[in-house]
C-alpha cells in the first residue's frame, strides 16, 4: 500500500509538473509573440513616418521638417520614456485588451522617435544589424530561461547602469562629444546583453510564482514583460547601430 501510494503521490507531482510548464511554455510564447508585434510595429511605423518625410530628391517635407528639425522633436524624443513609467503606473486599472492596445500605441511612438534612422543609415545596414541583434537577443534569452545561475543579483546593478546611461545620453545630447557617445554606446550594448537575459529569467520566475493566478492578471503580466524584452531589443539594437550602421 505504501507503495502504492507514493506512486499515487509521485503521480500526481508529475501531473502539476508538466502542467506548469505547458502553462509556462504558453505564457512565454505570449510574451515573445506580443513583443514580436510591438517590433513589427515599430518598424512598419518608423520606415512610413521617414517615407512621408522627405520628397524623391531627398529635402524634407513639412512633415520631415516639423518631426526633425522643429523643437516638436524634442517631444518626440522623451514622448516614449513618459509614456513607459505612465504605462507602468496605469496598467492594473486597464483591461488587457486596453493594456494591449497601449503597448502597440507605444511601439508605434517609438516608430516615430526612432524613424530618422532611415535618413542616417543605408538600408542594408540597418537590416544587417537587426539581423545580428536578433541573433544575439534569441542567444541572450535562451540563456536567461535556461541557466540554473540565479541573475537576480543583477537587477541592481544593471538598474543603475540604465540610470547613468540615459543621464549621460541626456547630457551628451547638449555637448555632442563624439567620445563620450562612442563610451555610451558600448556600455549601452553590454547594459542591454545583461537586461536581455536578466529579464528573460525574471519574466519565467514571475511566472512560475503565480502560476495559477487568474487569467486576468497574467495577461497583464505578459505584456509588461512583452514590454521589458521589447526595450531590451530595440535599445541594443539602437546602439549595436551606432556601431555597424554605415551613414548615407
Amino acid at each position: 500500500m505504501a507503495d502504492y501510494n507514493t506512486y499515487r503521490t509521485a503521480q500526481g507531482v508529475g501531473t502539476r509538473q508538466a502542467v506548469v510548464d505547458e502553462g509556462l511554455r504558453a505564457y512565454m510564447n505570449k510574451v515573445y509573440g506580443l513583443m514580436a508585434v510591438g517590433m513589427g510595429v515599430t518598424a512598419v511605423a518608423a520606415y512610413g513616418i521617414s517615407t512621408a518625410a522627405v520628397t524623391a530628391d531627398g529635402q524634407l517635407t513639412a512633415l520631415g521638417a516639423a518631426i526633425y528639425t522643429s523643437p516638436l522633436r524634442w517631444v518626440i524624443m522623451f514622448a516614449p520614456l513618459l509614456m513607459v513609467f505612465a504605462f507602468g503606473a496605469a496598467i492594473n486599472r486597464l483591461s488587457v485588451s486596453a493594456a494591449t492596445g497601449v503597448f502597440y500605441g507605444f511601439a508605434a511612438l517609438m516608430g516615430l522617435s526612432i524613424s530618422s534612422i532611415f535618413l542616417v543609415y543605408t538600408p542594408f545596414s540597418i537590416v544587417q544589424t537587426f539581423l545580428v541583434t536578433a541573433i544575439a537577443f534569441a542567444g541572450l534569452s535562451l540563456w536567461g530561461y535556461t541557466t540554473k545561475k540565479d541573475l537576480s543579483g543583477w537587477g541592481t546593478f544593471l538598474l543603475m547602469g540604465l540610470i547613468g546611461l540615459i543621464v549621460a545620453s541626456i547630457v551628451n545630447i547638449f555637448i555632442a562629444s563624439s567620445a563620450m557617445q562612442f563610451a555610451i554606446s558600448v556600455i549601452g550594448v553590454l547594459i542591454f546583453a545583461g537586461l536581455t537575459a536578466y529579464d528573460t529569467q525574471n519574466i519565467k520566475n514571475t511566472y512560475l510564482q503565480m502560476a495559477g493566478s487568474d487569467a486576468d492578471f497574467l495577461g497583464k503580466t505578459a505584456i509588461m514583460g512583452a514590454l521589458r524584452l521589447y526595450l531590451d531589443f530595440l535599445n541594443l539594437f539602437m546602439f549595436l547601430l551606432q556601431f555597424m550602421g554605415n551613414r548615407e
